[in-house]
């Protein structure tokens, strides 16, 4: 397998998987189409797995948007379009993708980092995410403007606010348009998030006492062992120790419902991976289609081996880490 050097080195997850009694993981019927749009961001966080950010130039084209839709039509049992980046928004057929895919009654996401929403050119794109009924997944890492800037660059906070008041004011969050409004948290450092439901609770308190803010769930993720914070790993000589921290909270039963056996994910140049974290890392495990134009048949690929790597291990410790939050 090919892994770039941007990754935390440890145990090897087949062998932990092997040792609980599980088996290989496989992949299951697919549900599910995530699609990277592209690394540039308006942002350049700290815990980015992507390495997203201003100055990078990788954009997915309009010909590999179109047959993505493409596959889409041809393939009713995937559900859900589940579109990342970067910041998405900024790619030209961020719109596109959006309209068709609505149009064949998929359910439609868009992870944003909510500052992309002021950003100029974008005055009009909440209204847009709004009038197709798509799904917001907005990263939020605290309720605390001293820790999300920490994190994410100052003033992130702020407008964060903003943009989520915006949503807001278009009906997200309110239980009753179908505007779905979700948070996403992840840990400032090298530590396990904490209860889901806790934590969704102590969000919804905080936001709607000091800012009037309303959303639908949270979602905790765990910081994945990759690109830019394996390397502040690395500099802060915590490697080895988060690497531990992850296999002391191994958990099977997250093991079981990792979100890579009902997903697949596609790269800003159509290449085809298990999930955006292997994306990253250039992991792939044939035989299987290798690009998006080589994928003709979706059920072929039930039963198929999934990739794997230490930096697994990340969506298997504790209650389990993926991109709809818990697993157990």
């Amino acid at each position: 397998m090919n892994m770039r050097s941007d990754t935390a080195v440890g145990p090897d997850f087949d062998r932990v998987l092997a040792e609980h009694g599980l088996p290989a993981l496989s992949r299951a019927e697919l549900t599910t189409l995530q699609v990277n749009l592209g690394k540039r961001c308006n942002q350049a966080c700290r815990h980015c797995h992507v390495d997203a950010g201003p100055a990078r130039t990788e954009v997915m084209d309009r010909a590999t948007a179109e047959q993505v839709l493409a596959v889409l039509a041809a393939s009713p049992g995937l559900g859900t379009l589940d579109i990342t980046g970067g910041a998405p928004e900024l790619n030209p057929s961020f719109r596109l993708l959006v309209r068709e895919a609505r149009g064949l009654g998929r359910r439609v996401i868009d992870r944003c980092n909510l500052t992309v929403l002021l950003d100029p050119g974008q005055e009009d794109t909440a209204a847009f995410l709004a009038e197709h009924e798509v799904e917001v997944v907005a990263s939020l890492p605290c309720y605390s403007e001293a820790n999300v800037d920490r994190q994410r660059g100052s003033g992130v906070f702020d407008r964060s606010v903003r943009a989520l008041r915006m949503l807001n004011e278009l009906g997200y969050g309110d239980g009753r348009s179908g505007r779905v409004l979700n948070l996403v948290y992840n840990p400032l450092g090298p530590a396990l998030p904490p209860s889901q439901e806790g934590l969704e609770a102590d969000y919804k308190v905080r936001l709607q006492a000091d800012f009037g803010l309303r959303f639908d769930r949270l979602y905790t993720i765990t910081n994945m062992p990759i690109a830019r914070f394996a390397r502040e790993l690395a500099r802060q000589g915590r490697t080895a120790a988060y690497m531990a921290l992850l296999l002391e909270h191994f958990n099977p039963a997250a093991a079981a419902g990792v979100m890579c056996r009902t997903l697949l994910s596609v790269g800003w140049d159509g290449r085809l991976y298990d999930c955006d974290f292997n994306q990253m890392l250039d992991l792939c495990a044939p035989p299987r289609p290798r690009t998006i134009w080589d994928l003709s048949d979706v059920a072929a690929l039930r039963g198929q081996p999934i990739a794997t790597g230490s930096h697994c291990l990340a969506c298997t410790a504790g209650a389990g880490s993926s991109c709809g939050g818990t697993l157990a």
